[in-house]
């Protein structure tokens, strides 16, 4: 599009304290606006494209000099000839790409082992910078777009740290060399300065990606105005632990903090980085899994009140990986620190919002970057703060989540096998067995019969449609005798209907930014597919009986005592129909996440003190 043919405005842009309405910073002179978008103005083909090395005050390998970040910028041309843009910072450990690491045994014998381990000795050969789509579709609208290797991957020196603390100075030093507060170098050692940027600075990205910028806004770091972060971890802890046990992310049962920085290990000489491996082995603590120092420092939620940044974060329901515990934890953090904030619950796994959503999710992080780095008065702040899409392609706005409307409704353990769910328990004891070896699909696949290796317990059917929004939570009392530390719950949604079942590729190309050869700014197309069920695991939720006290303290239970457990299940929304029922299912190891330990630990529960506590709303 001609720039003749566009409304052009002059954006003016205020001071800012923390939290703000309105970003801070000096604007191009030429901002070109429409509909309160930033349009295309620049050549993505001609840009400058440029590698510098950042200098952070941190020694990570312990080699006596400072740490130093690689980072690759594309910035328009123009900005060589005094135009001065906002920048928009991609961190990533994946640049460099990744390397094989061993995954610990899921199955214990004695007590939780780790899987040997040794650095890489063969040469390495990382790929070349891995374009997502920020510059494809920004940099001809007027910004820069940088993409930093955090350190120990790709050129960057260091060593990986599952975004510790010396990780995240680096990125915040990468911000202060932005807006002039530090050093760097050219790849041939002569000094470089950003004197290109208007020292406002957004950092977006995706998983790993996507929880760098958390951990860098909790620093409090100046001119760091938004962040975006899409399937993000806020708790490290809540990623590979539940409730004082060993939890694994869905589908990496296995995988650990450590194995975060293993695969990472991208850069030159990796054998430097053995020591701070093996101290990451040690420190997050496999074995008890309590919470301690390690997972402190990666709990980026509980720093909301040092954020000086707005921040718009996204999350898949269907997503096992980073689960939907991840943004409800950060987003109400966020509400309590009064840091302006937008939420997107897509139906979707770990999958990106542009997949999802396409030139809708463009345009809507085109009018959040115009309004946070050049303070386009456009109304993003105005609108709806959550977008929920409650079925596959069906979007809703709401003012908060989860639904306010939503009151508690505890439901009782009946007596008989299937139980009643309702609002009286029964007396007596149940008891199961655990069997390691089973699936959850597996021991709730039949509803109506007793099962050795189970506790499950049926509503009626519903009448009418009723909506969960938010977190379940689960109390048990119970004895457990045996190896097993474990209690699991799943809350199951019984009754035939067609259901979500993946969010898979079409093999159709759908471009949306910038071509240059190589990267002709394009993605493939993704569609949800369906299939017809009798029914679904909706949520579910673990508990280490050790920490029945404290995530943060390991106690002894007596194999002839009864104890109350009570524990979170991941929190979620979903709509039970009319004619299904819930479900609640007890078991002791569940396959696909908990650590599994022999077979054979008994578990007697008294059903009469023992419940489900739902957040339910009209559907």
């Amino acid at each position: 599009m001609r720039l003749s043919r566009l409304v052009t405005a002059v954006v003016t842009l205020g001071m800012i304290g923390p939290p703000a309405a309105v970003p801070a910073g000096a604007a191009p002179p030429h901002v070109v606006v429409k509909d309160g978008m930033t349009q295309p103005a620049y050549s993505y083909q001609d840009a400058i494209r440029e590698t510098v090395y950042v200098d952070a005050p941190v020694d990570s390998d312990h080699d006596g000099r400072h740490d130093r970040v690689a980072v690759y910028v594309t910035r328009p041309k123009e900005t060589a000839s005094g135009l001065k843009v906002a920048s928009i910072m991609e961190a990533s450990p994946y640049f460099g790409g990744t390397i094989d690491a061993p995954y610990h045994p899921a199955d214990v014998t004695d007590y939780p082992r780790l899987a040997p381990w040794s650095p890489p000795t063969a040469p390495w050969s990382p790929p070349n910078y891995n374009r997502v789509y920020y510059d494809n579709y920004f940099v001809s609208r007027g910004y820069a777009v940088l993409a930093a290797s955090t350190l120990g991957t790709g050129d960057s020196t260091g060593c990986p740290g599952a975004v510790s603390p010396e990780e995240t100075t680096a990125m915040k030093t990468v911000v202060e060399w932005l807006t002039g507060k530090a050093k760097a170098y050219a790849p041939n050692g002569e000094p470089v300065t950003a004197g290109w940027s208007t020292h406002s600075v957004a950092m977006a990205g995706k998983s790993y990606d996507g929880t760098l910028p958390l951990a860098t806004a909790a620093t409090g770091v100046a001119g760091l105005k938004t962040v975006v972060s899409l399937s993000g971890v806020a708790s490290w802890y809540d990623y590979y632990r539940g409730d004082g046990g060993v939890i694994a992310p869905g589908g990496y049962e296995g995988e650990d903090a450590d194995l975060h920085a293993k695969v990472v290990l991208t850069r030159k000489d990796p054998a430097v980085c053995a020591p701070a491996m093996h101290a990451i082995e040690k420190q997050m603590d496999r074995v008890s899994g309590d919470y301690n120092r390690f997972w402190d420092e990666r709990d980026f939620a509980k720093e909301a009140g040092r954020f000086r940044a707005s921040v718009f974060v996204t999350g898949g329901l269907n997503d096992w990986n980073v689960k939907p515990n991840q943004f409800l934890n950060l987003w109400q953090a966020l509400g309590r620190a009064g840091v302006p904030r937008k939420l997107w619950i897509h139906q979707a796994q770990h999958d990106d919002p542009i997949d999802v959503r396409q030139q809708v999710w463009l345009d809507t992080l085109n009018r959040w970057f115009a309004h946070w780095l050049y303070g386009a008065a456009n109304g993003v702040m105005s609108e709806p703060k959550v977008d929920l899409e409650r079925s596959p392609g069906q979007w809703t706005t709401a003012a908060d989540w989860p639904d306010p409307a939503a009151r508690p409704v505890t439901l009782r353990l009946g007596g008989g096998q299937p139980g009643t769910l309702g609002a009286s328990g029964s007396t007596g004891r149940q008891g199961f067995v655990d069997a390691p070896s089973r699936t959850a699909e597996q021991l709730s696949a039949e509803p109506d019969r007793a099962d050795p290796n189970r506790l499950l317990y049926l509503t009626p059917a519903l009448s009418k449609p009723t909506r969960l929004s938010g977190t379940a939570t689960v109390h048990v009392r119970a004895s457990v005798d045996g190896r097993s530390p474990y209690l699991s719950a799943m809350l199951v949604d019984y009754g035939t209907d067609t259901r979500f079942a993946g969010f898979a590729s079409t093999g159709e190309q759908w471009c949306y930014g910038d071509s240059v050869p190589g990267d002709p700014g394009c993605r493939t197309v993704k569609r949800y597919a369906t299939k017809q069920t009798p029914y679904q695991i909706v949520t579910r939720g673990w508990i280490d009986v050790r920490n029945r006290h404290s995530w943060a303290r390991t106690e002894a239970l007596s194999p002839d005592r009864t104890y109350d457990f009570g524990w979170p299940l991941v929190p979620y929304d979903y709509v039970f129909k009319p004619g299904h029922r819930i479900g609640l299912v007890v078991m002791a190891t569940d396959h696909e996440y908990t650590l599994r330990y022999p077979a054979g630990t008994k578990v007697s529960v008294a059903p009469g003190d023992s419940g489900v506590r739902l957040p339910l709303s009209a559907g």
